[in-house]
């Protein structure tokens, strides 16, 4: 029996942070200390608040540590673990309430935990997650059994339907439905399947599920399995999540062990297992017939539809594909009942949805809200709000499929149908954030590109259509672009929509669209006036010298790595004064000048 717990986040933010060395030194001190028997270390997967680590709980008192160093561990052990007093400088305490000098802050406590909701993400950061005991004392594969031994497939079935259950991959498409339809046709073979391929940029979601709580996608997908009538799961991953493809390794390995996996589960007769694909990093092979594709070993290319995979997938064999997301909230829902999940969220988007959140925003990480949270609130609560004193200017949704969401729509509720009524989408749950620095058309210019570079070419809408589609931009972009430009940019993202082969096509404009609809000013700042107001299109940019501001010192000319500042006199009322002055002609409008300036006597325009 320990006294104590420490958890310590093994999830990719914090292994990249210093983690694992963090976890030896502790270690370390323990068996130094003798205190091995007595402390016990938990490695966990996400915690969320990714900008803060290495991130350390230690239990039963719930103290919050974060940025914790290998350096900081003897103060902790010594201190904390063996004198029971809190280290308080390294004690997470923004967002929380402190009534009194000394009170423990708990991460329970903090606005940015607050606020959420966690299903998908119950275990993460709670259970070592390449131990299958800790998943099972968390209610761990009971779903499965109740679903082997109380429940007939239709029942799993309309369970889903009740629960109001959508696809949490960006579609979302009724998760039940899906099941239903792939259950309805009859055959030998059939296959489920897990897209573990998050594509979009600044995404992590299913990455963190996958590190923290890898049994709840296997345990999904068995009972997925025995209501479609399926004996092999594939779970397609990218190969570029390395520590989540280990945990995947290790609890398959455990499933099987545990009779969880393989023939004759739980004793009941039932067979299935599940084997992992590993994606080379193509952002089509997210759409479901892409991926099926890949797993076939053909190249990821999307096919047309019908027939859609529930009448022929994989192997050409009648299939179901959903995200880890939606894996992740399966098992819940079965133990609770449809009307438990049914009772969060909206009238048409039921449940909690998890978000990256990215960008502009102080609490950069990941968190679970109930669907119909005002995105103000999880930007300016969760999120801590914009930093450096800036204002909010616009939300990505959804990533190079989806849309930007302006100010005037701050307080929408977010879930599927709002956010598709102002010209963005859900997505997978990629949330970046965006303050008045940012330039809006360089912005979908930023998303066209990853989606002309990640085209796989098959259909002439989006291979060429979206190429043209960039090279109108970056003319706007480079002071080039004609009123003319504008209108037919909107009528070929139009034409892309309504032709092209699969969603990534389809959506592709989305970033373009939203973009033209709620910052068509900047578009016409960026041709008629030639200038990029928010000063970040470099074509557009000039950088000027206040010479009232400016001492002459210098230190910019000496800095300018095109030698394109040299010294003038400047004449001003009963003065003369030595002063700067940069040739446009030679400029390079790299911002070197201004970053060194003490004086704030450069600016750009």
């Amino acid at each position: 029996m320990y006294r104590s717990h420490v958890l310590i986040c093994g999830g990719t933010g914090c292994t990249s942070s210093g983690s694992k060395n963090v976890r030896e030194r502790l270690a370390e001190e323990l068996k130094a200390k003798g205190l091995e028997e007595e402390i016990k270390i938990v490695q966990t997967g996400c915690f969320g608040l990714c900008a803060l680590g290495p991130v350390m709980i230690v239990y039963p008192d719930g103290t919050f540590y974060s940025r914790v160093t290998p350096e900081d561990i003897p103060e902790i052990v010594e201190e904390h673990l063996l004198k029971g007093r809190i280290v308080t400088r390294l004690e997470y305490k923004e967002g929380a309430e402190i009534t009194q000098p000394g009170t423990n802050v708990s991460l329970n406590d903090t606005t940015f935990y607050k606020s959420q909701l966690r299903v998908a993400l119950r275990n993460c950061g709670v259970i070592n997650p390449e131990n299958i005991d800790e998943y099972i004392a968390r209610d761990g594969y009971m779903a499965l059994g109740k679903v082997l031994t109380e429940m007939k497939p239709e029942d799993v079935i309309q369970v889903l339907l009740d629960s109001g259950l959508r696809g949490r991959g960006g579609a979302g498409f009724p998760t039940g439905m899906k099941w239903k339809f792939a259950r309805a046709y009859d055959n030998e073979q059939k296959y489920v399947c897990c897209n573990a391929d998050e594509g979009d940029p600044g995404a992590f979601m299913d990455r963190s599920v996958l590190e923290g709580d890898p049994h709840v996608v296997l345990e999904a997908m068995t009972i997925a399995g025995y209501t479609i009538g399926a004996n092999q799961g594939y779970i397609y991953v990218r190969a570029e999540y390395p520590i989540a493809v280990k945990r995947l390794q290790i609890a398959i390995k455990q499933a099987r062990e545990y009779g969880l996996l393989g023939d004759n589960i739980m004793g009941t007769g039932f067979k299935f297992d599940i084997d992992l694909r590993l994606g080379a990093g193509a952002f089509v092979c997210g759409e479901e017939t892409a991926l099926m594709t890949s797993i076939e070993g053909n190249r990821g290319e999307p096919r047309p539809r019908p027939p859609f995979p529930a009448e022929k997938g994989l192997f050409q064999k009648p299939s179901i594909l959903n995200n880890v997301e939606t894996w992740a909230n399966i098992p819940q829902i079965i133990l609770k009942g449809a009307e438990w999940f049914a009772s969060m969220g909206t009238e048409k988007s039921k449940g909690t949805k998890v978000f990256a959140l990215g960008g502009k925003i102080k609490h950069t990480g990941l968190v679970e809200i109930p669907m119909g949270t005002p995105l103000r609130k999880v930007i300016e609560e969760i999120g801590g709000g914009i930093p450096n004193g800036k204002k909010f200017k616009a939300a990505q949704t959804g990533g190079p499929s989806g849309g930007c969401i302006p100010a005037e729509h701050f307080d929408i509720p977010i879930d599927y149908d709002n956010l598709i009524s102002i010209g963005s989408m859900m997505g997978s749950g990629g949330l970046i954030v965006m303050d008045e620095d940012n330039c809006m058309v360089d912005i979908a210019k930023f998303f066209l590109k990853f989606t002309v570079d990640e085209s796989c070419g098959k259909c002439t809408p989006c291979r060429i259509g979206t190429k043209r589609l960039l090279e109108m931009l970056e003319k706007i972009t480079s002071g080039q672009g004609t009123l003319e430009d504008l209108d037919k940019m909107e009528e070929l993202c139009y034409y892309i929509k309504a032709n092209a082969l699969c969603g990534l096509g389809q959506t592709a404009p989305n970033p373009v669209l939203s973009t033209l609809r709620y910052f068509r000013d900047e578009y016409v700042a960026h041709v008629v006036d030639k200038r990029c107001p928010a000063g970040v299109c470099k074509d557009l940019l000039k950088f000027t010298v206040d010479k009232e501001k400016c001492i002459g010192c210098g230190l910019c000319a000496r800095n300018c790595p095109a030698g394109a500042i040299t010294r003038t006199d400047y004449i001003a009322p009963g003065h003369k004064l030595a002063s700067m002055e940069i040739d446009p002609a030679k400029c390079v409008k790299c911002g070197v000048c201004m970053g060194n300036c003490k004086f704030k006597a450069i600016s750009k325009q």
